[in-house]
């Protein structure tokens, strides 16, 4: 659907998770339609569209992997894979008939906001071609996520010398049959993890797991829903949403072990999954298989049998370090080559996207902003300084270690779409967080952050990887946290410009409630006085003849 010039205009750049519930969410909070999403890929989904790897699913509980505003009754089981988080995506993207607002295989590679016209003049690229277009749009919202580009260690070179095949676990070859193989697994993080135990349950297919550094591990405790549960969740009032809310309030609650201060909890956590690996994998590996740095450090990773898979035998670990690649395999640092038939790289993604170039109102870029602050840097991980009506999704200290990343991107949308709403009503030109209350809030952030057990270890939560560096991934405290602190938004926190009439009205919105505040503790107050000394039976009566005629 093209855009229409008469309204304000909205572009959403990526049609995975986030850019399809902001999509939603316009539609059902605003009744908006005038925004296109503009995808690279040819189809829609995300992660859960490039990932395909064997055994690839999500380690949240599928009823809380969901929007909220759309729960699905027909999970399979509490964990669920690959294809049903997709195909539930991809059902949701047609029911609120988003394809006519989409194109596909064109991506958004530059923006440069216009302080004048209040507006920011984009180019998109068609893929296919390289052709490009100029398009404008008041409003922004970049929903690309945080898990986008594959990323290979800099320090194993040689991988054009193999002459098997090699490939990333996010770009699974398919066309290649592993049968009677040797396969190398580089990296031992969550997709290593549920990997390994697939591709080996093939006795005939030999699998090395190489490892740098041990990971804690859960016990995943995972199980089907019988169809009368289904039916159940479909069509008894209130059950699936309190069943999904038991989830949130069990699963936020393990939040408390990622602090430092938890002495007793992060002590008993370490026990806990220091028992589990005790009982669970080879004797002989149990030593070299415990972390020594705090759990949670690290994603803990939800076990789908990667302990078990290791008392195989046409599974081994390694924890020899690598040189490089060469054609038969793989060098080792000793000068041993082990020689192999298929190497995949299960080594983690970039947090930070190499294509979508904006600059703001200070004309400065996004990359330039991150780089003077040290490091990706939000205002509640959505709002940038500089950067009028722009919104991010799944940016700086938004995921966490333990919780929905669904649920804090919905909580994101509705602040966005609070700071939205006035703009298409014609009540402001732009809105643009100020500098001094993103500072604040990132002094209270990281301040928290280093009190946590994320600053143990060397982990992507951090820039470059580096635990002395700032921590930039994770968001420090519960979800609940989060999402009561981008509840509504602090108007005095943002520039507003041609908000004149907003803030007319947010000023009269003020002083009603204050009004009706002052007058609920008048009434209180002479209630109280009226009931003074009053007789517990007396007191009742007079309450009772308050309400019935």
């Amino acid at each position: 659907m093209a855009l229409r010039d008469q309204v304000p205009r909205i572009v959403i750049v990526g049609a995975g998770l986030g850019g399809i519930s902001a999509a939603i969410q316009l539609k059902r909070q605003l009744g908006f339609q005038n925004f296109t999403i503009y995808e690279k890929a040819t189809a829609v989904g995300g992660t859960w569209r490039d990932n395909t790897y064997p055994g690839c699913g999500s380690d949240v509980p599928g009823h809380w992997y969901s929007l909220s505003t759309d729960l699905n009754p027909n999970w399979s089981s509490h964990y669920v894979s690959q294809p049903e988080i997709r195909a539930y995506w991809e059902e949701l993207y047609f029911k609120y008939d988003l394809p006519s607002q989409t194109q596909l295989g064109h991506m958004v590679v530059q923006s440069q906001w216009d302080s004048e016209a209040h507006l920011y003049h984009i180019t998109v690229k068609e893929v296919a071609t390289g052709q490009t277009k100029q398009i404008e749009a008041e409003i922004m919202i970049n929903a690309i996520g945080g898990f986008m580009n594959p990323v290979f260690p800099k320090d194993i070179e040689g991988v054009e010398k193999f002459r098997g095949s090699v490939w990333h676990s996010a770009r699974w070859r398919h066309d290649v049959d592993l049968k009677g193989k040797r396969v190398a697994v580089i990296g031992n993080g969550c997709s290593a993890a549920q990997i390994v135990p697939e591709i080996s349950a093939d006795p005939l297919v030999n699998v090395t797991n190489f490892c740098r550094t041990p990971q804690w591990y859960l016990p995943r405790g995972n199980y089907r829903y019988s169809s009368w549960i289904k039916w159940v969740f479909a069509y008894v009032p209130f059950v699936m949403r309190w069943y999904r809310n038991l989830i949130m309030a069990r699963s936020d609650s393990s939040y408390l072990i990622f602090r430092k201060d938890n002495r007793f909890l992060v002590a008993a956590a370490r026990w806990f999954l220091s028992s589990y690996i005790k009982k669970t994998a080879p004797k002989d590996l149990v030593q070299s298989l415990t972390p020594t740095y705090a759990p949670g450090c690290k994603r803990i990773i939800v076990d789908p049998g990667y302990l078990e898979s290791l008392h195989k035998p046409n599974v081994s670990i390694s924890w020899d370090a690598i040189k490089g690649i060469v054609e038969e395999g793989i060098e080792l640092k000793s000068g041993k080559v082990v020689p192999f038939d298929v190497i995949v790289f299960s080594t983690g993604y970039s947090l930070e996207s190499a294509d979508l170039d904006v600059r703001g109102s200070k004309k400065y870029t996004i990359r330039e902003y991150f780089a003077s602050q040290g490091g990706p840097t939000a205002y509640l991980g959505t709002c940038l300084p500089g950067f009028p009506n722009f919104f991010m999704l799944l940016g700086p200290n938004v995921a966490t270690g333990h919780a929905s990343i669904i649920f804090s991107q919905e909580a994101q949308i509705g602040l966005a779409i609070q700071l939205i709403k006035p703009i298409l009503a014609g009540k402001a030109k732009s809105f643009e967080v100020r500098e001094e209350a993103t500072d604040k809030y990132n002094k209270w952030l990281q301040n928290r952050l280093v009190r946590s057990v994320w600053t143990d270890c060397n982990s992507y939560y951090q820039a470059g990887g580096q635990k002395q560096t700032k921590i930039i991934a994770t968001f420090p405290g519960p979800v609940g946290l989060f999402w009561w602190l981008t509840l509504r938004p602090r108007w005095n926190e943002f520039i507003g410009v041609g908000a004149e009439a907003w803030e007319t009205e947010q000023r009269r919105a003020v002083v009603r409630r204050r009004i009706l505040f002052v007058g609920l503790v008048a009434v209180a107050a002479g209630l109280g006085v009226w009931l003074q000394g009053k007789p517990l039976v007396n007191l009742v009566k007079r309450i009772l003849s308050l309400v019935v005629v």
